[in-house]
């Protein structure tokens, strides 16, 4: 047994876009153990229901995480929906379901943009954000925004998309769509990225199920594992099918992410070609009483949605609890059981490609 040294990676770190703290045991270039540390981030958004409002908190919730915050918004809603009983007309559930796709494509955009900048390919860095914000600029145009949306609300949606925006949404995820083979090509095909990702930080099936890996971590391992399957939303209707890799690697992980992204924009364009007209929301009013949990699955993987009233004679418009449990929390283990045996120079990519969102794991 070679002479055991302990280095700290992060909290402050070129390929962190948030502060994380690893303590890396190392046996000459090959990590042993890895200790993570988190709590860098103090917000306590989930203590604010005892300050907002029920329709009001919406408004908190999208900002656990800007680039989910339409996937939190919506999860939120959907648990006090389901605390309230009401039903949501199905226009507005697919207007959800179209700006929580267009979430995940601008998330996964972003993801290859940060990998290829941790493996040091910055011109492929600067082409997958240059792509992402024409998915951007769809968000602004139709919401108003362009990180925090403040659409969805209990009960539906605040705006609505005319048949021309929905024309030219589809049109442009289509040019979109050329655009990006070429450029995802180079993360699938390039002998130096495939170097850098094939058998890298190998994940199996058995170990992603046994540490509860969620979303294209679990996926990537061969775990049929997808909260859209269950019914949220309107996927039924587009013929959803999750996509799965078996090899759990590095590249497995990041081919998942790329298919999401093409598998995101085929949905949404048959979302927009069967969209129905109708109301956009229902009227909600009233104190909150009982409680629900739903699940919602984020670009990430799953978030769970946890909302409970006060009972009886306290019933209020404020909530007694609100939490969120977020997918980044659950790849934490996954993330160390591969970092355990790898070298030290693949310890950014391993970090990487769980997509870490800090913010989303300090609520």
């Amino acid at each position: 047994m070679g002479k055991r040294t302990i280095i700290p990676f992060g909290p402050q770190h070129p390929v962190l876009p948030e502060p994380v703290h690893l303590d890396l045991v190392l046996e000459d270039e090959k990590v042993i153990e890895a200790i993570p540390s988190i709590g860098f981030i103090h917000r306590g958004l989930e203590k604010l229901v005892e300050k907002r409002e029920y329709p009001e908190m919406v408004y908190v919730i999208e900002r656990i995480c800007g680039i989910c915050s339409f996937g939190h918004g919506w999860g939120y809603c959907h648990a006090v929906e389901g605390v309230m009983k009401v039903e949501v007309p199905v226009r507005a559930e697919y207007l959800r379901t179209i700006w929580h796709e267009l979430s995940r494509i601008h998330s996964h955009l972003l993801w290859l943009g940060l990998l290829a900048d941790g493996f040091g390919f910055e011109s492929l860095f600067n082409h997958c954000w240059r792509v992402r914000e024409r998915v951007l600029d769809l968000f602004e145009e139709t919401t108003g925004g362009r990180v925090i949306f403040s659409v969805c609300k209990v009960g539906g949606v605040r705006k609505d998309m005319s048949k021309e925006q929905l024309e030219k949404m589809s049109q442009v995820l289509a040019d979109l769509a050329k655009e990006l083979k070429s450029l995802t090509d180079v993360f699938l095909e390039d002998v130096s990225v495939k170097n850098r990702l094939c058998g890298v930080g190998v994940l199996s099936k058995e170990d992603a199920e046994e540490l509860c890996a969620v979303g294209p971590m679990a996926r990537a391992s061969g775990v049929v594992q997808d909260i859209r399957l269950t019914g949220n939303g309107v996927y039924e209707d587009l013929g959803f099918e999750p996509v799965i890799e078996t090899d759990g690697d590095c590249y497995a992980r990041c081919k998942v992410r790329i298919r999401e992204v093409f598998q995101s924009i085929e949905l949404i364009r048959k979302a927009i070609k069967i969209i129905p007209e109708g109301d956009i929301s229902v009227p909600v009013k009233g104190k909150i009483t009982g409680e629900f949990i739903t699940r919602m699955e984020q670009p990430r993987g799953e978030a769970v949605y946890y909302a409970k009233g006060f009972d009886g004679d306290d019933a209020s418009m404020h909530l007694e609890r609100m939490r969120v449990r977020t997918p980044t929390n659950m790849n934490i283990p996954a993330m160390v059981k591969t970092l355990q045996g790898c070298d030290l120079a693949d310890v950014p990519m391993l970090v990487l490609t769980i997509d870490p969102c800090i913010s989303c794991t300090e609520r």
